[in-house]
Formats: structure tokens, C-alpha cells, sequence
């Protein structure tokens, strides 16, 4: 697929990197973007050769929501269909096989910070803003919030949407909004060091822990419990659980079979 959206890589070293490429708008979300990004996943998410993702964006922000120049002279029915396919890529990232790292710099507002949220792992820069900005504006965040919750609680969730502000990275970090803040020119480096230290691990363990995990959320306690020990016996029928096991006893580096 050609994308005008986006510059998307694919590298000798397992890893991925879509890149947000709309730097003079700051990179929002505008609907071709949005099916861009949704394909680049499908695409990643579905090739042997890519164990990890990179999400990025060009320029000095991340991603500052979404393009409002086509707002208006929507039907209600038009606007659902507007706001689900902007939405499509912060849903379609739970239910990838593979880990999505958001490498985060500048503004990343409304549905940006809805990325964010959505992507397994943030690393930020510390000049990094986040906020779900859009009640400013007289619309909501409803839908990035969603990811925002399961990442913050309730509590902090609700202020973002209710008032609007934009918080730090370091203001991030405390609350678990994202992982790891960084220096800027430390942000790349950093996030390719963890990037490439999941490419190392079990290929099927990892794809396999992520469904697993993000099936038993919404699991009732005890039931989640059950679920994730059929999860980790299946895993241990696996050959590349039992070359793990074989090669820490030995004391050597594993070859990974992906079966």
C-alpha cells in the first residue's frame, strides 16, 4: 500500500516503525490517516519478519488530536462513522498479536493522547504534553478516555476529560499515563533499547502474554485466574517455551523456532 500519511519502515532487526508524517498539522487525524495507520498495523501485525512496532510522529508533536476542517455539514449517522474511523487504530491495537511502543515528543492531545494510551508502552520526551484537550473546544474525549481510564483510574481520567489541561511528562509518569521519560535527544535511543529487547524475547511468548492480558481485563477475578492458567499450559506445549527453558539451563542464548 502507498502511504501519504505516514512513512512506514521495516527493519533487518525484527522491528517496525510507523511514523505519523503530517508535520505541518501537527500530525492530527484526518480520515485518510486514520486508514493508513489502520493498514500499517494490519500490515506489521501480520508479517513474520516484524516483532515489535514503533509508533511516532514527524516533526515537533506526536499527534495533536484530530483535523477538524471537515467538521461540520455531518449527519448524526455521519459523525458516528467520522469519529469510529478515527477511532479504528487506538481499538485495533489491543487486539494485535504484537507490542506497540509509542515514542512520544511535543503535544499529544485528544485522540493523540488516545494513541498513546492505546499503545502497550509510551517513552517520552520530557517536552511532551498530554491532555485530553477537546471539551476546550466544546466536543469531548470520549473515546480516547477510554484507553486513558485503563491506564490512570477513574479519578485522574475525569479530570483530563472534565477540564481540559495538558500535563508534563514527568506529570504523565506519576500517574502511569507512560513508562519512561527521557531527554529529547535520548528519545529514540531509549525507545530502540526496549524496542529491540522485546524482539529478543520469545517471539510466541510475548504475542501470546498481550491477548492473554488483554483478555482477562475485563475477566472477573477468579475467572481471570482460570483463563490464564490454560493460557501458560498451552504455552509450555510450545518448542520455543521448551528450547527457552533447555537454553537458561544450559546457559546460552535461545534460538526461537516461532512454534
Amino acid at each position: 500500500m502507498e502511504y501519504k500519511n505516514l512513512i512506514v519502515k521495516k527493519r533487518d532487526d525484527f522491528l517496525g516503525i510507523i511514523t505519523l508524517n503530517r508535520p505541518k498539522n501537527l500530525n492530527t487525524f484526518t480520515i485518510q490517516l486514520a486508514k493508513e495507520l489502520k493498514k500499517a498495523l494490519e500490515s506489521m501485525d501480520g508479517d513474520p519478519k516484524i516483532r515489535v512496532i514503533i509508533l511516532q510522529g514527524a516533526g515537533r508533536a506526536f499527534c495533536a488530536g484530530i483535523d477538524v476542517s471537515d467538521f461540520f455539514d455531518k449527519s448524526t449517522k455521519e459523525y458516528r462513522e467520522w469519529v469510529e474511523t478515527m477511532e479504528s487504530p487506538l481499538v485495533y491495537i489491543s487486539q494485535m498479536s504484537k507490542p506497540v511502543i509509542a515514542q512520544v515528543q511535543g503535544p499529544a492531545v485528544a485522540n493523540g493522547l488516545g494513541l498513546v494510551a492505546s499503545c502497550d508502552l509510551a517513552i517520552a520526551a520530557k517536552n511532551s504534553k498530554f491532555g485530553l484537550t477537546a471539551i476546550n473546544v466544546g466536543l469531548n474525549c470520549v473515546g480516547p478516555v477510554i484507553p486513558v481510564l485503563r491506564s490512570i483510574g477513574r479519578k485522574r481520567a475525569l479530570e483530563l476529560l472534565f477540564l481540559g489541561h495538558t500535563i508534563d511528562a514527568e506529570e504523565a509518569h506519576k500517574i502511569g499515563l507512560i513508562n519512561r521519560v527521557v531527554e529529547v535527544d535520548e528519545l529514540e535511543q531509549e525507545t530502540l533499547k526496549i524496542a529491540k529487547d522485546l524482539a529478543n524475547k520469545s517471539p510466541i511468548a510475548l504475542q501470546i502474554a498481550k491477548k492473554a492480558f488483554y483478555t482477562a481485563e475485563d475477566m472477573d477475578y477468579l475467572k481471570a485466574f482460570s483463563y490464564m492458567n490454560e493460557v501458560f499450559a498451552r504455552l509450555c506445549s510450545t518448542e520455543d517455551a521448551k528450547e527457552g527453558v533447555r537454553a537458561f539451563l544450559e546457559k546460552r542464548t535461545p534460538e526461537w523456532k516461532e512454534r
